[in-house]
């Protein structure tokens, strides 16, 4: 009986002793920054106050309004307890021989993995990893960060350009834990080679080992493209410029934010970061792709060109770098040029639909219409709904006189885009041309909807009207058109007829006068005609 009691006291002691162990705090928890409500409160504490994962939770929380933050913390904590009662039953150190134990209960166990593409910016977020059990490489580097911290095991992020892993160091042993393959080491020389790092600055942040504001530096960076994917431009420009006034020398973000400078037209901006991610990073070829284009945006052509080159020989495979440089050759009608691009796009994606249509719109620059009708045939049975083949077949079939052809053609165009205003416009005049003014006026009418203010469609109007001899609506129609621009002279000659057969002598004088006031030719005859009816 006194065996059996001592029993029981000896198992009610070791259930307190594990319970006690089990709610001692984890590392983290007393950190100022696991009380912080905005990404602005954590920015302010000292880097060493920062809770990684409570700074990208309010994060998500900021992306979707679904997300509640504490109950992703409570899962982060728990999965820190249960490794670090492992490590405890092993009797392992919170130190490199963690790492093993870390490693085969998130990828071996739960089976945490990485996407195979980085098409959904929703990966980025933490709450979507612990979700799906699934993450881009910095993403997943996030979460094993976050559950190093609150086992106080020194694990630290570390970037290079495209690439995001993290590394143990406590300042004697050092080694690269690979998040995209299951926690499986590879050297600095790996990194440095495969992904091209930059060495030539000493305040470079590659290969580093990176604080956490400035691993929060390289996540803003990612966010900034990821509201970019949704079309949130405002928050991407923020998240970018956030990004860069934490790690300045990450060359990704500048590149990044200059291209949503450049999406917004700030063309001047957009060259002074393209150039600032240059100078840290001269070899990536998406920068240089980017400030070519800043660069045609300007009209600067020959530099342009220059910058166009520079990624093709950085990456021989840049498809969209041929494409830009091809327009560039265009445009300074080196035509032949152009086409030789576009054929090194075919050798690298031999069923490229849209660069056998930009093929066309060369040759259709260059008159050769027969061949232009040729690539964008073959591309619209590589793309059936290749909205640029069809307008530009549409095009070619109108310098041929093949009006019924142009107008099957923008009918395809506006089945695909009902409201291309150009398509709806080109339609109107291909019925206009065949003197089927009801059909005109109905695609005319079409494009006011979406162009109110554009004085050329009320012309059209007008002159569809005038054929069909309603003048009533032809002067309401060319009315509207010196509404908008009084300047038009066309319109006011327009105008001068049409009163006249709408006997309205005065008017039609008034406008007759206007129209030669501004360069119109008028005959003496015409002045004669309608100045004898002038009372």
């Amino acid at each position: 009986m006194k065996k059996f009691y001592l029993t029981i006291i000896y198992t009610l002691i070791l259930a307190a002793m594990l319970q006690a162990r089990s709610s001692q705090p984890l590392a983290n928890w007393n950190k100022s920054g696991l009380n912080a409500k905005s990404i602005e409160q954590v920015l302010r504490l000292p880097e060493n106050e920062v809770d990684l994962a409570t700074a990208v939770l309010i994060v998500s929380e900021q992306w979707s309004d679904m997300v509640y933050g504490r109950k992703y913390l409570e899962r982060l904590d728990n999965m820190a307890l249960e490794i670090r009662e492992r490590l405890r039953k092993r009797k392992l150190p919170n130190n490199f021989k963690a790492i093993p134990v870390i490693n085969e209960y998130l990828f071996d166990e739960l089976g945490f993995e990485s996407l195979s593409e980085a098409t959904d910016p929703n990966s980025l977020f933490l709450h979507t990893v612990l979700d799906q059990k699934r993450g881009y490489c910095l993403s997943l580097s996030i979460l094993y960060l976050s559950i190093a911290e609150r086992l106080d095991v020194p694990v630290y992020g570390v970037v290079v350009p495209g690439h995001f892993f993290v590394r143990y160091d406590d300042g004697r042993r050092q080694f690269n834990i690979e998040t995209t393959g299951g926690g499986g080491t590879a050297p600095d020389e790996h990194y440095i080679k495969t992904f091209n790092v930059p060495r030539n600055r000493p305040d470079s942040i590659y290969m580093k080992n990176l604080n956490k504001i400035q691993t929060l530096g390289c996540f803003f960076n990612n966010l900034g493209n990821s509201y970019s994917e949704v079309g949130n431009m405002e928050s991407a420009q923020l998240a970018l410029e956030r990004a860069i006034e934490i790690s300045p020398t990450l060359s990704e973000a500048r590149g990044n934010l200059g291209n949503i400078y450049l999406r917004q037209n700030r063309i001047a901006e957009a060259i002074k970061e393209y150039k600032y991610a240059l100078q840290i990073n001269p070899k990536e070829a998406k920068f240089h792709y980017g400030l070519g284009n800043a660069y045609t945006e300007k009209e600067w052509l020959s530099y342009a060109v220059s910058e166009y080159n520079e990624a093709l020989r950085l990456d021989p495979n840049f498809v969209e770098a041929y494409k830009s440089l091809a327009l560039t050759y265009c445009k300074q009608e080196r035509f032949n040029l152009a086409i030789n691009q576009l054929q090194q796009v075919l050798t690298i994606k031999p069923d490229d639909a849209g660069c056998y249509s930009q093929m066309g719109d060369t040759y259709r620059q260059m008159d050769k219409l027969h061949q232009a009708v040729s690539e964008y045939n073959r591309a619209i049975r590589i793309d059936p709904d290749l909205i640029d083949a069809y307008y530009g077949l549409a095009v070619c079939y109108n310098k041929q006189d093949r009006t019924n052809d142009e107008i099957s053609s923008y009918r395809k165009v506006l089945a695909l885009k009902p409201d291309m205003f150009a398509a709806l416009v080109n339609l109107g005049n291909a019925y206009l041309k065949q003197e089927k003014y009801d059909k005109a006026i109905e695609q005319y009418n079409k494009a006011i909807l979406i162009k109110p203010q554009e004085a050329m469609i009320y012309f059209n109007i007008g002159a569809a009207y005038s054929n069909k001899n309603d003048y009533e609506n032809a002067t309401a129609a060319f009315l509207k058109v010196v509404e908008i621009d009084p300047n038009v002279g066309d319109a006011h000659y327009q105008l001068a007829f049409d009163f006249y057969q709408l006997k309205k002598y005065d008017l039609a004088w008034e406008h007759l006068i206007r129209a030669r006031e501004l360069g119109v030719e008028v005959t003496q005859e015409q002045i004669d005609i309608i100045k004898s009816k002038v009372r």
